[in-house]
């Protein structure tokens, strides 16, 4: 019994613990700026498979309802 409520005690305190040692740490690391990267291609993805994934969305939604309403068979003999 004891050794269940020390192992109930430790958990408590290293849940307290992990955020407070966490902050820590980030204040010790030096102040670093991020920088974005650039590349050489752009790649133009916007909008250009909207409605490609809209159509392939309705057709699954469609064929999601046709094989739910299609079960005509009874469940009991």
């Amino acid at each position: 019994m004891k050794f269940s409520k020390l192992a109930a005690s430790v958990a408590a305190a290293s849940l307290i613990a992990a955020p407070v040692a966490a902050q820590a740490a980030n204040s010790v690391a030096p102040a670093v700026e991020r920088v974005g990267a650039t590349s050489a291609s752009s790649e133009k993805l916007e909008g250009e498979n909207g409605i490609l994934i809209a159509v392939l969305a309705a057709a699954a939604v469609i064929a999601g309802i046709i094989i739910i309403a299609d079960d005509d068979d009874p469940t009991s003999p």
